[in-house]
């Protein structure tokens, strides 16, 4: 995906949201919508929405989707966003430094 298309999906706080939620276990769309005041037709636009930018993955299991945060999108970011920075950066697979 484009940077346009991940910028634009980090741009709404639902939607961080949603990727905080998703940072420590995977969730079904109903265990995300209960942490919203909004309507579940909404919540999952905002999921279709952290799809397209390839920000979360979703499984279907039975008659569930889980959903995943994709972290490899984001830590292209973090080295995009580092690089106008002017800073320099190691990445591992098991952890992202940021050396001055």
């Amino acid at each position: 995906m484009g940077i346009q298309t991940t910028l634009k999906a980090l741009s709404d706080p639902i939607r961080r949201e949603i990727l905080h939620l998703l940072k420590d276990s995977r969730l079904s769309a109903g265990e995300i919508v209960e942490h919203f005041p909004v309507t579940g037709a909404s919540i999952s636009r905002h999921l279709s929405v952290l799809k397209e930018a390839d920000l979360i993955r979703d499984t279907r299991e039975g008659k569930f989707i889980f959903y995943e945060l994709n972290a490899s999108v984001l830590e292209e970011i973090m080295l995009w966003i580092t690089d106008l920075k002017g800073e320099k950066v190691n990445v591992t697979k098991e952890q992202t430094s940021i050396d001055s």
